[in-house]
C-alpha cells in the first residue's frame, strides 16, 4: 500500500530518514579520504587510503541493505517503495564510485596523479555535502521543496564542472603523455572519478521526482 501523505507517517516509518542521512555521512567521510588519497604521491599511502575507503564502502552496503530490508517489512512508507529503493541504491552507487576510484589509484600505481584528480575528488566531496543537506530535509520535503530543489541543482552544476575538468584533463593527457601505459592508467582513474559525479547527479534526479509526486 502506497501512502503519499507525509502527515500520516507512523513513528516506525521515520526510520528511513536517519538511514539515508547515515548513507550521506558515509559518502562525506569516504570523499574526504579520496581527497587525501589524490594528494599523496606515496603508493603505500594510496593502498592505505583505499583500505579505509573500502571500510566505509562496506558500511554503505550495510545501510543500503538495511533500507531494503526495512522496506520489505514496512506496510506504509514515506513515499513510493520504488523511489525509496532507487534513492538508497543510487546513493550507495556514489559511495561505490568513490571506492572504485581509490581502488584504481591503489592498483594502477600511477607515477603521479595530476591536479585534475584532486579537483575531481574535491567536486565529489561537494556532491557528498549536497547529498547530506538533501537527507537533512527528506522528512520535511513537502514544506522545504524549494530548498531541496536548490540542492539538487547543486548536484547538476557540480557534474557540469566535473565534465569540464575531465575534458580538459583528457585533452592535455593526449597532448603531453608519451607513455601509453601511464596514459591508460590516468584516463581510467579520472574517468571513474568523473563518473561518480554523474551518479550523484542522478540521485538529484530521483529526489526531484519524489518532490513532483509528494510536494
Amino acid at each position: 500500500m502506497i501512502n503519499s501523505f507525509f502527515s500520516r507517517f507512523t513513528p516506525k516509518e521515520a526510520k528511513f530518514f536517519p538511514l539515508f542521512k547515515q548513507l550521506a555521512e558515509v559518502a562525506v567521510e569516504a570523499s574526504d579520504l579520496l581527497i587525501e588519497c589524490t594528494k599523496t604521491e606515496v603508493h603505500e599511502q594510496h593502498a592505505s587510503y583505499y583500505k579505509k575507503i573500502k571500510d566505509w564502502e562496506r558500511q554503505g552496503d550495510i545501510l543500503s541493505h538495511k533500507i531494503f530490508d526495512d522496506l520489505n517489512l514496512s506496510f506504509i512508507t514515506p513515499f513510493d517503495r520504488e523511489d525509496i529503493h532507487q534513492l538508497a541504491m543510487h546513493m550507495d552507487d556514489v559511495i561505490d564510485g568513490i571506492n572504485s576510484s581509490a581502488k584504481r589509484i591503489a592498483l594502477y600505481k600511477p607515477k603521479i596523479l595530476p591536479e585534475s584528480a584532486v579537483q575531481l575528488a574535491m567536486l565529489i566531496k561537494e556532491d557528498a555535502v549536497s547529498l547530506s543537506r538533501i537527507t537533512d530535509e527528506l522528512d520535511s520535503i513537502k514544506s522545504n521543496a524549494e530548498v531541496v530543489k536548490a540542492y539538487c541543482k547543486e548536484l547538476h552544476d557540480i557534474e557540469n564542472r566535473a565534465d569540464d575538468v575531465y575534458d580538459f584533463f583528457v585533452m592535455k593527457l593526449f597532448e603531453e603523455e608519451k607513455d601509453s601505459r601511464e596514459l591508460i592508467k590516468l584516463k581510467e582513474i579520472l574517468y571513474e572519478m568523473e563518473k561518480t559525479t554523474d551518479m550523484a547527479e542522478y540521485v538529484g534526479k530521483i529526489v526531484r521526482t519524489i518532490i513532483v509526486k509528494y510536494a
